[in-house]
């Protein structure tokens, strides 16, 4: 990470300068101001908020810091953040949060993130997606937690979603059913590719032909849970569904299905079995009757991602977490 020191020799200027850019104290020219500011920028420069604190509070324990895109904001990967702060506080360390309100926003929240200089730093989504991680951090101890990047060695704690999707189609087939509609999440997602690989390949192994598979993906945005609706009409024709499970993307959208199929008339899981993925927060314990569903492990994700900075893992790469499968009454 760029000093102050590197800072002033590409600038030009002293030490005392650039300290009073940063903080607007004392008479600076603009064109002093300016060259000041080019080195910051190209140098990805951040100040030592920490060093200040230090000076006037002595020393400090490790601190842990998480950037978090979307995943403070909404109610579904909260488990993830709830167990770094419980980690880093079973080991001592501090930690602190930052939200990244949008793609554009990333930047900013990393340079007030580093300003502080944490000991090692979470990047956090809601939703396992691939990120572009900020240039300041290139150089960081940045581990990413429910997300990817296009660094393969960047260390990456994310849910197994081929296995889960794979052991859940193992019990549908255990279980007799013989004729699935599929309604995956949006084909852009990472984790709609790795569910439908992992339900084709159970399926196509217990010798069955994915000819007898509906298989169809939801469009991008909350507001098309709903298409479910007009989907399944006319495959309910008479009350006779020409399927005997359902599998979704998501418990939002058998929490759609579920809806259609009561108004139907039709029982679940006596006509039609109803599989979910995520184990919804606030939600999944609702469904009557319960909902068969895959757990997302956001507290294992967040554990073991705060494990690897505190305990000092060095082993590199995506590392897929267990989701286990929740039998309950629905399949």
């Amino acid at each position: 990470m760029a000093s102050l020191k590197d800072v002033a020799q590409m600038a030009g200027v002293s030490m005392m300068t650039v300290s009073r850019v940063i903080n607007q104290t004392g008479a600076v020219s603009s064109a002093t101001r300016d060259r000041v500011m080019q080195a910051i920028e190209t140098l990805h420069y951040v100040p030592d908020l920490s060093a200040r604190k230090m000076r006037t509070q002595g020393s400090r324990p490790s601190t842990l810091a998480v950037l978090a895109q979307d995943t403070a904001t909404t109610p579904f990967s909260v488990d993830m953040l709830l167990a770094i702060e419980h980690t880093a506080s079973e080991f001592g360390w501090n930690s602190f949060l930052i939200n990244i309100f949008s793609e554009d926003d990333a930047r900013r929240a990393t340079r007030q993130l580093l300003a502080h200089r944490p000991d090692g730093i979470i990047y956090t989504t809601m939703g396992l997606r691939q990120v572009v991680l900020p240039a300041e951090l290139a150089e960081e101890n940045c581990v990413l937690a429910n997300c990817t990047s296009d660094d393969p060695a960047r260390p990456a704690y994310i849910p197994d979603d081929f296995d889960a999707q794979y052991r859940a189609t193992q019990h549908l087939i255990a279980r007799g059913y013989k004729k699935p509609l599929c309604f995956w999440l949006p084909e852009g997602a990472i984790a709609a590719r790795l569910r439908r690989q992992g339900f084709e390949q159970a399926w196509r192994e217990a010798g069955n032909s994915l000819d007898d598979v509906q298989q169809y993906h939801m469009l991008p945005g909350d507001e098309h849970y709903v298409d479910l609706a007009a989907l399944l009409a006319p495959r309910l024709a008479n009350g006779r569904p020409d399927f005997d499970v359902l599998v979704c993307g998501n418990d939002r959208a058998a929490f759609v299905a579920y809806q259609v199929l009561f108004a139907r008339g039709l029982r679940v899981p006596e006509d039609v079995a109803v599989l979910g993925f995520d184990n919804m927060v606030g939600v999944g314990d609702l469904f009557l009757p319960p909902l068969t569903t895959v757990q997302l492990p956001h507290d294992v994700i967040g554990r073991e991602a705060a494990l690897h900075i505190i305990e000092g893992r060095e082993k590199r790469g995506q590392h897929r977490i267990h989701c286990p499968l929740l039998v309950r009454q629905s399949a």
